[in-house]
């Protein structure tokens, strides 16, 4: 009775209309959307795929049975193929015994399940136990159109999906033509008598082995690949799936050829339209991995493009077959080479396997650890950093040779150490090229542009003292010191690291500083640096390092004999430059402020004013990791990596096509984990106030009790205008209606993090000496908490404000910012002011909701999170500030109660 007391009156929600897409579950969401090419179905808990399993299940040892289905998920499998078919088996009783054992195990049922039997009451007994909506493999219309329907309707009514078989009443479709006919005609049947949507169809038209001697088999691959692409034509939104082991049963015993069969017939089968497949997906090989003569061969035969394909293929099997377990000797050749060579190797190609068997034997051969590392290490990290500034390797693959590096000088450290008091004595160290502090100046908490530079230097040669982050002026120049280092590096993302990186500058002048200035970070620039940093310094060079790719460079010429000089005179003849075209570009012409205001935006006719579901503040702690996963944009993700170029498209770049889709493999391996064991909390927080319109401010009202706005004042939030002379003069409060309006206007604000957690993992990596995976999980934070933001506004969109109850977009309509309302963030360019996030901490009480905290630079700890302002306007639109005049500044600083000088300071990089 209280409920309905407490929703009568209330409109109910309208569910969000979604995209027609194959949508599964187990204990987690599965959506197969357009960046996911292929879903790999684990073959291995199925009588016929896994004899070890077959075994196992014969022999009632179902625990164990149990950890090949955990090998698959972790291996990569997106569904697991249950299938436990077999003469001595019963078959729904094993099939419930299995699926209810799974049912215990949250990492394995966290993927959907496929049920598979030739026996329709094995298949009804496995529904029953899915904890989530899974698939049935199979059914066909060899037993006549009124059994398929009748097995259709009852898999509908257990709300599963459902493979279809290539067969018919006269048999197996083993030719292009009847596997489209029998195809169409069972979608048709689907859809029409049974209801089912076109997307929860998967259809299999039949992977039959090749090879095997009789010319009628010839064709069977390419056939089933044109099916694919024909069968897509008439019915896009269907799902096509295969047993891809199937394919090379002719060559059982002989693994490397298998693989190789798969990889070209995934690669072939997937550009057709090809979308799922039974496979053991810890044993996929990558189609560019397959050798060229091999490869040849084995296309010729899946593509039918000879008639003697098969006996070409016979005649180099045997050259390729390796014993199960076997590494491919072709991949194994290096570790033949001699034990620097194979250092080198390692270093290059990122492989840590063999590190510390190898450090060791170069230590026998070369007595002391400082060899071991001045020689072979040094000189195979010389290698990686020719290649890098080549442009032959690219930055992840050099994260991941200094994770190499690292470990193999973790091996050597206690054979240094015991060497230390006799290198001291003759004034000996590890040699290096020089030695280069590195830290995100105080305020700032952003350092993964830092980090994979201090990487980058690392593998060139350079030592690196690296203070992290927060990193006050006095302790940057007092580590300087006693380190006696030879470059400096400040870094920093937010706009008032711009000011501390000037007064480090200034600080070094001061105390008589000579050691060269690097000056890197996102909101810096090389104008900047010039026309700020530059002129406070002038004792020694200072440069503006745009990414870790120029790092090396800069610092070689830096500390260069030779090349020094010229390269400081070509630097401050180019900063000249730049000062001299700034002075020579005519200022901005800018309005009074009176006029910008007259030209403001009138947006009180199409306001479409919607009063909030849920007023007032709202908490969301642990919010669920598996929703922010599709919310992700991953453009930036690659960009920070320094893998510049738009997804999905950069995983067919020509050149960096190759290492971005290894990065994104990790990528989707960590995430993975990080949601299924919960590395990382997600915790936000969102208020809906009251809000009218006072000349460039917004004043906030409080709720009353019940949640109905009064008219007691709870904040005033300060805007800008912009004061360029044109038509309009933009300022986000004009995205709110005046106080004189007759309607009750809203505004939100927000705050999201998704970075608790990511500083006990990150320590644990670089413990390990893994700042491949610890850079890697910094970064994927900040994409989640990026994605938490999305989510979080279109909840606000659709749930808590729910001024658009029927938005339906997919993630690329999200990122696109298809949708209505803004939420630009304080410090942003529509509003550049970071202390405003003073006031949006106090209106949200955000630390005590989401643990985020303010730096003295207003930046948020920890790093990987988001805030901001919601406004719902039909009309808002994000829009740069630009330049302002100092009448807007001092009448900012009188609105906020602020000294003219505090003002400035905030504002310096609008006023020119």
């Amino acid at each position: 009775r209280a409920i309905a007391r407490a929703v009568e009156g209330l409109t109910p929600r309208t569910p969000p209309s979604l995209p027609p897409r194959l949508r599964l579950s187990g204990l987690e969401p599965f959506e197969k959307t357009p960046e996911i090419r292929f879903v790999n179905v684990g073959e291995r808990t199925n009588i016929a795929g896994s004899a070890r399993f077959a075994r196992l299940i014969r022999e009632g040892n179902y625990e164990a049975a149990v950890d090949i289905a955990r090998d698959q998920v972790e291996g990569g499998a997106q569904i697991i193929d249950v299938n436990l078919d077999d003469g001595l088996v019963d078959g729904p009783e094993a099939m419930t015994r299995f699926l209810r054992l799974l049912g215990a195990e949250p990492d394995i049922m966290r993927v959907p399940v496929m049920v598979d039997s030739s026996d329709f009451a094995v298949i009804e007994a496995g529904l029953k136990c899915l904890q989530g909506k899974g698939v049935v493999n199979s059914i066909s219309l060899k037993d006549g159109e009124a059994t398929f329907l009748e097995r259709a309707r009852i898999i509908r009514r257990y709300g599963a999906a459902a493979v279809v078989m290539a067969f018919d009443e006269t048999g197996q479709a083993d030719t292009l033509e009847r596997r489209v006919a029998i195809l169409d005609r069972a979608i048709t049947l689907l859809k029409t008598e049974v209801g089912f949507p076109e997307e929860d169809i998967i259809v299999d038209p039949n992977v039959l082995t090749v090879a095997t001697g009789m010319s009628e088999h010839d064709a069977y691959a390419i056939d089933f690949i044109e099916a694919t692409r024909q069968i897509k034509a008439l019915h896009p939104l269907i799902t096509v799936s295969g047993g891809i082991s199937n394919i090379s049963f002719s060559f059982r015993g002989n693994n490397a050829v298998r693989e190789a069969m798969h990889a070209a017939f995934l690669y072939h089968g997937i550009e057709a339209g090809l979308d799922m497949g039974i496979v053991n997906a810890g044993r996929l090989m990558v189609y560019s991995d397959v050798s060229d003569d091999l490869l040849e061969r084995v296309e010729d035969v899946l593509l039918y493009r000879r008639d003697d394909a098969t006996d070409r293929l016979l005649e180099v099997a045997e050259r390729f077959r390796r014993k199960k377990g076997e590494t491919p000797k072709e991949a194994l050749a290096w570790r033949s080479f001699p034990v620097a060579e194979r250092l080198s190797h390692a270093l290059v190609h990122g492989i840590d396997k063999h590190i510390e068997a190898d450090t060791e034997e170069a230590l026998n051969e070369l007595k002391r650890p400082i060899h071991v590392i001045e020689g072979p290490l040094m000189d195979g990290m010389g290698v990686v950093g020719d290649l890098f500034g080549a442009g032959k390797m690219f930055l992840p693959q050099v994260v991941k040779s200094a994770r190499v590096m690292k470990k193999a000088v973790a091996w050597l450290l206690p054979y240094l150490e015991a060497e230390k008091a006799e290198k001291l004595a003759r004034g000996e160290g590890v040699k290096a090229a020089g030695k280069v502090l590195l830290a995100t100046v105080k305020g700032d908490v952003h350092d993964i542009g830092k980090n994979i530079v201090g990487v980058v230097l690392g593998c060139n040669g350079f030592e690196i003292i690296d203070l992290g982050v927060m990193v006050p002026t006095e302790r940057i120049l007092r580590e300087a010191r006693a380190h006696k280092v030879d470059i400096i590096g400040l870094s920093g993302l937010i706009t008032p690291s711009l000011h501390e990186m000037v007064h480090v500058a200034k600080e070094l002048e001061r105390q008589g500083f000579d050691t060269p200035l690097l000056i890197g970070g996102a909101t810096t620039s090389k104008a900047h640096t010039a026309l700020k940093v530059e002129p406070a310094f002038e004792r020694a060079p200072t440069v503006y390092v745009p990414d870790a790719s120029r790092a090396a460079g800069v610092v070689s010429q830096l500390l260069s004999e030779t090349q020094r000089d010229s390269y400081v005179a070509s630097v401050k003849a180019e900063y000249e430059d730049v000062r001299v075209r700034r002075a020579k570009r005519a200022p901005a012409k800018l309005v009074p402020l009176r006029v910008a205001r007259e030209r403001a935006v009138d947006c009180s006719a199409n306001a479409q004013v919607t009063t909030p579901l849920r007023p007032g503040v709202t908490a969301l702690r642990d919010f669920p990791l598996a929703e922010l996963v599709d919310r992700v944009d991953w453009s930036p993700f690659f960009s920070s990596w320094e893998l510049r170029g738009s997804y999905p498209d950069i995983l067919t770049h020509p050149t960096m096509g190759t290492e971005a889709t290894k990065l994104f493999a990790d990528a989707q391996a960590m995430l993975e984990r990080i949601v299924a064991e919960g590395w990382l909390q997600a915790h936000g927080v969102v208020g809906l106030f009251p809000a009218h319109r006072v000349g460039d401010d917004v004043e906030l009202s409080r709720l009353d009790d019940a949640g109905q706005p009064t008219r007691r004042p709870l904040a005033t939030l300060h805007f800008l205008r912009q004061q360029r002379d044109k038509a309009r003069a933009r300022s986000l409060a004009d995205f709110v209606l005046p106080a004189s309006a007759e309607t009750q206007d809203w505004l939100g604000a927000f705050v999201v993090s998704t970075g608790h957690g990511v500083v006990e993992r990150v320590q644990a990596y670089e413990a390990a000496h893994d700042d491949y995976h610890a850079i890697l999980l910094k970064a994927l934070a900040d994409r989640l908490a990026e994605a938490f933001a999305e989510r979080l506004h279109e909840k606000v969109r659709t749930e808590l404000w729910g001024y658009s109850p029927d938005e339906a977009l997919d993630n690329d309509g999200l990122i696109a910012m298809k949708y209505r309302g803004i939420r630009p963030a304080p410090g942003y360019p529509a509003c550049p002011d970071h202390t405003e996030k003073a006031t949006l901490w106090r209106l949200l009480d955000a630390e005590a909701h989401t643990g985020v905290s303010l730096t003295e630079s207003y930046a948020m700890w920890p790093a990987a999170s988001v805030s901001g302002w919601y406004f719902a306007h039909p009309e808002a639109r994000y829009f740069g500030l630009g330049p302002i005049g100092d009448d807007q500044v001092v009448d900012y600083a009188r609105r906020k109660g602020m000294s003219l000088e505090s003002a400035r300071r905030w504002l310096a990089e609008n006023l020119g």
